[in-house]
């Protein structure tokens, strides 16, 4: 395995929701294009008490939902666990750990920055290495 690319997307705060999630859908329309992945993957949420930050990250992944649905392209969720067991052997890894195994797994020189990039590394490792009938099942 290797990374071929890696990254997030930054917004303004200020930025009206539907620019922002705009923004996201169109890098993911790129991503789709450029790399033509056969999948998409991607941590399924996690709930916390702030209802906030919970319906935004809610409209975020139904962004990236739409691009991967537009393009014909499956979309698999991982539980936070899962993808941490994958990487690291350990379901409740910290963040740090996680970091350096992606790092490690996918022989970069420096480990992947910001979390939420490492995070998605994470998600993909765990799809490659998860096995055929899970991935049916899933997606």
């Amino acid at each position: 395995m290797r990374a071929l690319a890696h990254g997030t997307w930054r917004t303004r705060a200020g930025d009206l929701p539907a620019a922002r999630l705009k923004t996201i859908f169109d890098g993911v329309v790129d991503l789709i294009a450029v790399h033509e992945p056969e999948a998409v993957a991607m941590e399924e949420s996690f709930v916390g008490v702030d209802a906030r930050t919970a319906l935004s990250v809610g409209q975020a992944r139904g962004a990236v939902l739409v691009a991967s649905a537009a393009h014909d392209v499956p979309c698999t969720e991982y539980a936070p666990t899962r993808v941490k067991q994958a990487v690291c052997g350990y379901g409740r890894a910290e963040k740090a750990q996680v970091q350096r195994m992606v790092q490690s797994i996918l022989r970069m020189e420096k480990r992947p920055t910001p979390d939420h990039a490492s995070d998605a590394l994470a998600v993909a490792i765990c799809h490659a290495l998860a096995p055929p009938l899970l991935r049916a099942v899933a997606g």
